[in-house]
């Protein structure tokens, strides 16, 4: 079972349903080549094996589905089920981001070593990027009602108490 530190992705635990899954048919390396994943698409995050390590659909071919898998696959196997997650890999934007260091797959380093109480990663780790328990001042920008506002345009700034970041906050583009 994979270590878990705060909010979670979807595990093996979390889904039912059968179509949720494909199976390992094939481990060289980090690609794996898993088989029922009709529907799956490109560029899918994927939970692979036992341990729920991460991967991303690189390559679909009828219901066979090539992935990249972001962790050490030692101790996959023939037959361990891949979990579908229907949503693509992507990161995090938001106040903190600044000052915190990540490993290739916005995994916070830091948080981790504290709350695992070792160097290394834990594989299938899945701890949220950002801290949701930090207070953040808002100071939204004098804009009224009726005023535009187009993609870019600043609307607000952010900093949290006792550090040097402000953050801008801008209409999405």
């Amino acid at each position: 079972m994979p270590a878990v530190y705060g909010a979670r992705l979807t595990t093996f635990e979390d889904s039912e349903k059968e179509s949720e899954f494909g199976y390992v048919r094939k481990v060289s390396g980090p690609v794996v080549v898993a088989d029922g994943m009709a529907g799956a698409a490109m560029y899918e995050l994927v939970r692979v094996g036992h341990d729920n390590l991460i991967g991303e659909i690189i390559r679909l071919e009828g219901d066979s589905a090539t992935i990249q898998v972001y962790e050490e696959t030692a101790g996959l196997t023939v037959n361990d089920p891949v979990l579908r997650t229907h949503k693509p890999l992507s990161v995090e934007l938001g106040p903190g981001i600044l000052g915190n260091i990540f490993d290739g797959i916005q995994r916070p380093l830091k948080t981790i070593a504290k709350r695992s109480g070792d160097v290394y990663i834990p594989r299938g780790v899945s701890v949220p990027a950002l801290d949701k328990d930090t207070l953040w001042e808002f100071q939204p920008k004098r804009i009224g009602e009726g005023d535009l506002l187009t993609g870019g345009d600043l609307y607000a700034v952010s900093l949290m108490a006792l550090c040097c970041y402000l953050y801008s906050i801008v209409v999405v583009p």
